[in-house]
């Protein structure tokens, strides 16, 4: 009978009983190193109690994977954050998968039943909305999750990890009040998005902090890309009393604002100064350099990759939310404002 019995117990039911992943139990089950000692033992006593007998299967594989997971995969924004990922899985001897989930039920659906194909140590999203029904199919196979950038999410769902987005704009707009800026124009990104809305208070704070009144007219609603602060940088320019200064809530969006000025026969700093966020590789070439707001995206990268694994192997983490510090850069895209 303890036979038929080992025949019947599955990795999935050891690892509810031990409350820890499916790949935790299968590193335990394939003598990998990377398990907490207590998780191991924990798993190990299981699998004796429950004559657990391993079988083999052709649609898994126990390789240990990462599985990266983006709204979208076309900004220099999600290679920054890749990067880090890699960095910590390639010298961890871990594979990462990447997908791109483009903000679609069905496309999330696509990666759920790709993903129980192989075998995943734990998964990264983000800036992903992980709605109810994706938590909860992830947690009944008991894998871990972080999450980078969380775009709203119950911060009980999974470990975050973010930057001071509040604290990085509200530097950025005291540094163009320290210019002599009183007209300050504000792109904003996404409103869903806990690091748009953020920024957006930052921005208030420091005009709050002035004693400047804030002036909706100033503020323009926009996605992060070029094209929105192309249009947005244009209706700003083109209103009677026009900002001298304008913070762009993202890189890109600030580098569609250069393109909204040189159109209309303007220059940065001279006519108009503009700071962004993110501090990307490319905009200390564009001309001029950008001043930015630095967030430090690789770090971010790497620093959910090692709470995923460090979940993975059983191990407790310190804090269910980190933040990493923002620094304000400055270049040559920001001045006094010229006198009108």
């Amino acid at each position: 009978m303890g036979s038929d019995i080992g025949r019947n117990v599955t990795i999935a039911m050891i690892a509810r009983l031990a409350g820890v992943s499916v790949p935790t139990v299968s590193r335990v089950i394939n003598g990998r190193s990377d398990v907490a000692p207590q998780t191991r033992e924990r798993v190990e006593e299981l699998l004796t109690r429950h004559g657990y007998r391993r079988r083999s299967s052709p649609k898994r594989t126990d390789a240990a994977l990462i599985d990266l997971v983006f709204n979208d995969l076309d900004s220099p924004w999600a290679v920054e954050i890749i990067r880090g990922v890699e960095d910590v899985a390639l010298s961890s001897g871990v594979g990462t998968v990447v997908s791109a989930i483009h903000w679609r039920i069905s496309s999330a659906k696509q990666w759920l039943d790709n993903m129980r194909t192989r075998s995943t140590d734990g998964v990264i999203f983000v800036t992903s909305m992980v709605n109810p029904p994706l938590q909860a199919e992830l947690s009944r196979l008991h894998l871990p999750v972080v999450i980078v950038d969380p775009a709203g999410v119950d911060p009980r769902a999974a470990p975050t990890i973010g930057a001071t987005n509040w604290a990085g704009s509200l530097s950025a707009n005291q540094y163009l009040l320290g210019l002599g800026h009183r007209r300050i124009g504000f792109i904003a990104g996404p409103p869903h998005l806990m690091c748009s809305r953020a920024r957006l208070d930052g921005y208030r704070a420091a005009l709050a902090a002035a004693g400047i009144a804030l002036d909706d007219a100033l503020i323009r609603p926009g996605n992060f890309y070029h094209e929105a602060g192309y249009t947005a940088g244009t209706q700003l320019l083109s209103l009677p009393d026009p900002p001298t200064a304008i913070f762009a809530a993202s890189d890109q969006m600030a580098l569609g604002v250069y393109e909204a000025v040189r159109k209309r026969g303007l220059r940065v700093p001279g006519d108009i100064s503009v700071v962004g966020f993110d501090d990307l590789p490319e905009v200390q070439w564009c001309s001029p350099p950008l001043t930015t707001v630095r967030q430090p995206l690789a770090k971010m990268g790497m620093l959910a990759a090692r709470t995923v694994l460090r979940l993975a192997a059983g191990e407790t983490i310190e804090s269910p939310r980190v933040e990493l510090a923002t620094d304000l850069i400055e270049r040559d895209s920001a001045a006094a404002p010229r006198h009108r």
